[in-house]
């Protein structure tokens, strides 16, 4: 195991990080401005897009396990997580060029098929890469600074997905070539920042993994409470982020009447916004244990966005003040969750697991995905019921209801839920230290 004291260099941690910002510059456009693209093209509409992007996730997870399985028991020369990287990024370029450029009279069962392929060149690279991360230092407070860097160039990663389809779209008049300028990005950032990270950083020696017979592995994961309750909240969370990520757009055309220009510049804001909050929250909760600076995060955007349930047009300016409050939390809220993850993994270890990282961050990305699963199934349909209209102007007073109760009130409503799951949660710094003499003590 790497030393459990070693603090990362600041070149590793870039080197490490960098890959964030391809992998979120895909995945931005997938959960935000997919949906209502191929909702609005004929024959489609927004309950199928919901339909299938929900059955492409639940596929999604199973592969999930799958290579989570596979990457911990993969023995070679070039180590555990790096070959299933190289393996998946092509597929992954592949599934993002076919899902970003459909061609004419594509329907549901289009998109379904090339989001199973893309989806699966996303879980190749990502599990295996955030996996890594989570194995670069067994040092509790060392992991944030890991998982921070990565969250850092998502963040810029999406920014990226933000402004380029912006800028493309402006200038060809094609919302078309928009979506499609991200597959151009990544053909060029992805196997860059893939080169960087399997030049620079080293992928440490970890315990071989322990010879559970099945049902023993399973019991272990039964029994490892501090899991049992981060997935939850962590699959609560990601649903409470995916609410107002898939309904973004129409929230602001539809609610606040602004163009999809103006859309973008709230994206923009709200993103930059958590590049600039990232280190200010870091700085705040040096002190604390993980999950109450994780609650802090939460309650905080919980009540700023409150607020958004009393916007309408001519209200865009409160919008971006909302956006600016809301999204400083933004980076805190995605890698102070990855950090308490890699802290379960050593709870796991001690009581005899082993190295099962790529296992346990399967299941993690499991919740991720059904959280975003649970986002489009439940709000897509709910919208359609209540009579709203992708491809129409003006809405019915029910349906702007509906909208607005996904966006802005819901989100609210689950994460104060999971502040309550979270509040009490028993791994602290104090119990790592314990865990990391056991695992030491053999």
């Amino acid at each position: 195991m790497p030393d459990g004291h070693a603090r990362l260099r600041w070149g590793q941690l870039l080197a490490y990080g960098t890959l964030g910002l391809p992998l979120t510059a895909m995945l931005l456009p997938l959960v935000v401005f997919l949906p209502p693209y191929y909702a609005a093209l004929p024959g489609v509409g927004a309950a199928a897009v919901g339909a299938v992007l929900f059955g492409a996730r639940i596929w999604d997870v199973i592969t999930d396990l799958g290579v989570g399985w596979l990457s911990d028991r993969w023995r070679g020369r070039y180590g555990r997580r790096r070959p299933f990287i190289v393996l998946g990024a092509p597929v992954l370029l592949l599934g993002t060029w076919l899902l970003f450029a459909p061609p004419e009279g594509a329907g549901w069962a289009y998109l379904l098929t090339t989001a199973l392929l893309a989806y699966l060149g996303w879980t190749l690279v990502s599990l295996p890469y955030q996996t890594w991360g989570a194995e670069l230092t067994a040092d509790y407070d060392e992991r944030s600074r890991v998982t921070a860097a990565r969250e850092g160039f998502a963040v810029l990663g999406t920014m990226v997905a933000i402004l380029l389809p912006t800028v493309v779209q402006r200038q060809t008049g094609s919302e078309a070539a928009g979506l499609q300028s991200i597959f151009w990005f990544l053909l060029v950032a992805l196997p860059l920042a893939m080169v960087l990270l399997l030049r620079a950083v080293r992928e440490p020696q970890v315990p071989q993994q322990a010879a559970l017979h099945p049902g023993e592995g399973l019991a272990l994961l039964a029994a490892n409470r501090p899991f049992r309750r981060l997935v939850l909240a962590y699959l609560a969370n990601g649903a409470a982020n995916g609410f107002p990520a898939t309904l973004f757009i129409f929230f602001n055309i539809h609610v606040l009447e602004v163009s999809r220009e103006m859309a973008g510049i709230a994206l923009i804001v709200y993103f930059l916004a958590a590049v600039l909050g990232l280190p200010l929250w870091m700085q705040l909760g040096r002190a604390m244990p993980k999950h109450r600076l994780w609650c802090a995060s939460m309650l905080w955007a919980a009540f700023v966005f409150a607020f958004a349930t009393q916007l309408g047009p001519g209200d865009f300016g409160w919008y971006l003040l909302i956006c600016v409050l809301a999204g400083s939390c933004l980076g805190i809220d995605q890698a102070v969750p990855a950090s308490m993850q890699a802290d379960v993994i050593d709870e796991d270890t001690a009581a005899g697991g082993g190295g099962r990282a790529g296992l346990y961050f399967g299941l993690w990305g499991m919740a991720t995905k059904l959280a975003f699963a649970v986002a489009v199934g439940v709000t897509y349909p709910l919208l359609e019921w209540a009579g709203f209209d992708a491809s129409q102007d003006g809405q019915e007073v029910a349906a702007l209801g509906m909208l607005v109760f996904l966006y802005a009130l819901l989100p609210v409503v689950v994460k104060l839920g999971v502040v309550v799951m979270v509040w009490r949660y028993p791994l602290d710094r104090e119990r790592h230290a314990q865990l990391r003499q056991r695992i030491a003590g053999g």
